[in-house]
């Protein structure tokens, strides 16, 4: 077993583990049938109240692993099977309540939804409006805010209840960030998975001959290679069929540089690298859409970048977010990236294919910068175009780095209420930046550390450079 979270992830792991092998090696169309078994033999269930359930929603995890269902356009979906045993939300009192005569939590409810039954506490569901006075009124802790994992992890309140209790999914709030998939106890919210076209993309390619395909990697994979060095991991990946690894570093570079002079022009911007943050901004702060930037992500910055030197090239961005998996669709990338792999996903290709990364030679990547390398981490964007701008001689940066949706909302609130000092918005969906995204294989606060110290290692401290190559290859022949 790796080095995962929770042991949802690792089940999750051993899904996409035999698919993949079945995809490369033969057995793919039993994989319904045969998966569920060899993951729960039986005869007793490990996680569930019979093997039954366990091997029903393994075969739900198996179709999750192999696209999930196509009628559904979100790349986040639930397994109403797997959705069970969470208890009911909302204001629960708790056996603590001591019955006592202050009944200070009655007093402060403003709709009266609290009254005193046989000296104790009870709560009238209709009228609560769960504002949690009563919580912080009672002497003894008694009463508690009791909400699904799923519906806190939410920030935009796209999670409801249907009426058997199971998980609900808002496509028209949802903005694909993941936070539920991670957070769910259970696995039942699950990102569909791409392995498979990405297969076929490596299949077709016939070892890189009718044409060539890249993989474009994150910068935060260097908090996840725990199963070997980074640069032994990119030649893992090249084993595995790529013809290139590049780092999507390089795209931030130039983004950076894009972003330093579009704020120039317009003396007020927002940042565009976070999709889900984007996607965000659209359905809840419509008026400020025109203060994101123009630019495109580092990851399509990365694959235009490979397509214009490369023009029959097919690219695969690798990454720890399930947002990426929405974003390579959008009409506005231009078809730049082909398909995506999660750092979960890659683990499990790896491994599927009984590639040993520890004993692999290593090959380096010096694609970016140190300002492109830490962009993966909440402020490092600021930071970049601090400096940047610094160095150009630009005056009257104020940049905030906002750490997560819920501080997005309140800045996003005050700039909309003409109340905002600052004039450059950094905006990450996840908190901790892409560091911590959903579908990375670990989340720990030392993945900050191993992004900054992975910048410090870049061969070119500043963004010239990858400008240099960008301007190269985009300006006519």
């Amino acid at each position: 077993m790796r080095l995962f979270d929770t042991n949802v992830q690792y089940i999750k792991y051993r899904v996409l583990k035999e698919v993949i092998r079945r995809a490369c090696e033969g057995g793919l169309e039993e994989a319904y049938m045969e998966i569920p078994a060899i993951i729960s033999p039986g005869p007793k269930a490990t996680t569930r109240c019979c093997v039954y359930k366990e091997r029903a929603i393994i075969q739900e995890r198996v179709k999750m692993a192999m696209g999930g269902h196509a009628g559904n356009p979100n790349v986040i979906e639930v397994i109403d099977i797997a959705c069970d045993e969470c208890p009911i939300d909302g204001m629960y009192v708790t056996p603590a309540c001591r019955g006592c005569l202050v009944h200070n939590c009655m007093e402060v409810c403003p709709r009266n939804a609290i009254t005193i039954v046989d000296k104790k506490a009870v709560i009238d569901k209709e009228k609560c409006i769960e504002c949690g006075k009563c919580t912080q009124a009672c002497p003894y802790g008694a009463i508690i805010a009791q909400h699904r994992p799923c519906v806190q992890s939410c920030k935009v309140k796209a999670i409801s209840m249907n009426e058997d209790k199971k998980a609900v999914i808002d496509n028209e709030k949802c903005i694909s960030c993941g936070a539920c998939v991670y957070k769910c106890p259970f696995g039942a919210i699950v990102d569909k998975s791409l392995v498979l076209d990405v297969i076929k993309l490596l299949k077709g390619s016939e070892g890189n001959s009718r044409y060539k395909v890249y993989a474009v990697v994150a910068p935060a994979v260097v908090s996840q290679c725990h199963w070997g060095k980074i640069s032994q991991v990119a030649t893992a990946i090249k084993m595995l069929g790529f013809h290139n690894v590049v780092e999507a570093a390089l795209g931030a570079d130039i983004t950076l540089y894009h972003e330093a002079n579009e704020w120039k022009e317009k003396q007020i911007l927002s940042t565009s690298c976070c999709p889900s943050y984007v996607k965000f901004v659209e359905k809840n702060f419509p008026e400020l859409v025109t203060y994101i930037s123009h630019t495109v992500s580092p990851m399509v910055e990365t694959a235009r970048l490979i397509k214009r030197s490369d023009p029959s090239a097919k690219v695969v961005f690798i990454g720890p977010c399930s947002s990426k998996k929405m974003e390579y669709t959008l009409e506005k990338t231009g078809g730049a990236v082909d398909s995506v792999l999660s750092f979960e996903e890659l683990q499990a290709f790896v491994d599927a294919r009984g590639i040993d990364t520890t004993s692999l030679e290593e090959l380096a990547l010096n694609n970016a910068s140190y300002y492109g390398r830490i962009f993966a981490k909440s402020g490092g964007i600021v930071q970049g175009i601090t400096d940047l701008t610094a160095s150009t001689g630009l005056e009257g940066l104020r940049p905030i780095a906002m750490n997560g949706i819920s501080e997005c909302r309140m800045q996003l609130a005050r700039l909309k209420a003409g109340k905002a000092t600052e004039n450059f918005f950094e905006g990450m969906a996840c908190e901790g930046g892409c560091i911590n995204g959903a579908l990375c294989i670990t989340h720990s606060p030392r993945n900050s550390v191993d992004v900054e110290k992975y910048g410090s290692e870049a061969k070119e401290k500043t963004i010239d450079n990858s400008v240099k190559l960008f301007k190269m290859v985009s300006s006519p022949a």
